[in-house]
């Protein structure tokens, strides 16, 4: 995981909380940045360099492949990485960030002006584009701050140098993907349509890609909206588990996408597991079974909620049952067929749920 210019490893400390109970997870500085030392060199860096260095930290760490997923100037060098070094990337996500940044003027004169005048000197024009005017987060902008501050002005100059130099735009239709590119729908840095012109590209070259869009949100996505883009990579990169796709899937199609959402957005530490567990093993193994359609699954699954009084799971199977497939007079039929099995109140109960959701939906 590479971070963005002026930031450290830190930036990705909400997303790491999760992925690393599924991943080995490295975070990498850049030159200058966090605890990266910054080379002294006479000729201006490259992101061919920057990625290299990358290549070298994956070497010395044993890592053969990897995911690589990076933010701003992170996103340049994984694109970078699966453009001219493919054999050591597995996915790739993207997050703010572009293949062709210009003009390279703007970040030339950055780059001269932290080397005579320090940080502090470009801090508020930086961070006028890092979050919304709706982030009122005081501690987290301070907190960015003091990293920003810390950064060596040598890095950050040859970081701007690098980007002042780079297209990626040539290359892009040689990467195989699967590539996510997400967005800040207020980023005025690298804005949506510069991540629909990677997309649009790896797509023309035969690559998987997909582009979307994190909500009230402008270049430090993972920051200020830390759940929808911990969601959204979790997916991608899960794609790839034994199971998790046909899952997701599976899970999408039967509870709709909302739901699926906001089960995902609230994913924590301590249900890390269980959330990966039910998608790989109820919807990946058991309701991707060819012995029973979803109409009947539903069916059944019905019968033992109402039957176990597991309220708020009976009314979202309600729905579900309706995605399936499965008519009102059908769902009655179900409902009184319990009844006979389970009694007369858990059906009577069941009735008043099942009429909540129904009506929710104007069917009756």
């Amino acid at each position: 995981m590479g971070s963005s210019l002026g930031t450290d490893r830190h930036m990705w400390d909400a997303q790491v909380r999760l992925l690393e109970r599924r991943y080995r997870v490295v975070r990498y500085e850049l030159r200058g940045h966090g605890r990266s030392a910054s080379p002294r060199t006479d000729a201006p860096t490259t992101i061919a360099d920057l990625g290299e260095d990358v290549v070298r930290l994956m070497d010395h760490l044993g890592i053969e492949r990897a995911h690589q997923v990076g933010l701003s100037i992170g996103g340049m060098i994984a694109l970078w990485l699966a453009e001219h070094r493919p054999e050591r990337v597995h996915r790739v996500a993207v997050v703010c960030s572009a293949a062709y940044l210009p003009p390279a003027e703007k970040w030339l004169t950055r780059a001269a002006t932290v080397r005579e005048q320090g940080m502090g000197a470009i801090w508020d024009g930086v961070v006028a584009g890092w979050f919304t005017e709706t982030f009122a987060d005081d501690a987290v902008r301070e907190r960015m701050r003091q990293t920003f501050l810390a950064v060596e002005p040598e890095g950050y100059a040859q970081c701007c140098e690098a980007i002042a130099g780079m297209d990626l735009r040539p290359d892009l239709a040689r990467v195989a993907g699967p590539v996510l590119v997400l967005a800040g729908r207020q980023d005025p840095a690298t804005p949506p349509s510069m991540g629909e012109e990677v997309v649009d590209a790896v797509l023309a070259g035969g690559g998987q890609a997909r582009l979307e869009l994190v909500d009230d949100a402008a270049h430090i996505a993972a920051v200020q909206r830390p759940a929808t883009v911990t969601r959204l990579l979790l997916d991608h990169l899960d794609a790839d588990r034994p199971g998790h796709a046909a899952g997701m899937r599976v899970r999408r199609e039967v509870l709709g996408d909302a739901h699926v959402d906001r089960a995902q957005e609230s994913t924590t530490p301590l249900n890390a597991d269980f959330q990966d567990f039910i998608t790989r093993y109820a919807w990946g193994d058991v309701w991707t079974r060819p012995g029973l359609d979803r109409r009947m699954r539903s069916a059944i699954t019905l019968a033992l909620l109402m039957t176990l009084g597991h309220d708020g799971e009976f009314q979202m199977h309600v729905r579900a049952a309706l995605r399936n497939g499965l008519t009102v007079d059908e769902i009655r039929e179900v409902l009184l067929h319990v009844a006979v099995y389970s009694g007369v109140p858990v059906a009577n109960h069941a009735y008043a749920l099942a009429t909540e959701v129904l009506r929710a939906e104007g069917l009756v």
